[in-house]
């Protein structure tokens, strides 16, 4: 019991971390949470049975981008192309064209 105990502490602990950081990257608040959710989630299923990783956050930041990624290219069509809300964002970078 005090393992899933941890487990679930440092869960809710590093979720808050993993959601900043792909807001941070990626716009659209609804799919990074639900791309959170779903790593949240399949680490309360496998950690348990195969113990936690070494880089709990970094797995969990892998997992949920993997899901952002697929749940992204799903809902994006055949041959279409990138979206802004869908794409890295480029720190430092604007969108407005440059004078000239």
């Amino acid at each position: 019991m005090a393992a899933a105990t941890s487990t679930e502490d440092l869960l809710r602990e590093l979720a808050p971390q993993v959601l900043g950081v792909l807001m941070r990257r990626y716009d659209g608040l609804d799919s990074c949470e639900d791309a959170v959710q779903e790593a949240l989630l399949d680490a309360a299923v496998q950690w348990p049975a195969s113990g936690m990783p070494d880089n709990p956050r970094g797995w969990l930041l892998t997992v949920a981008t993997r899901r952002l990624t697929d749940s992204c290219a799903a809902s994006r069509p055949a041959g279409g192309a990138r979206t802004p809300s869908t794409s890295p964002r480029r720190p430092g970078r604007t969108s407005a064209p440059t004078p000239g």
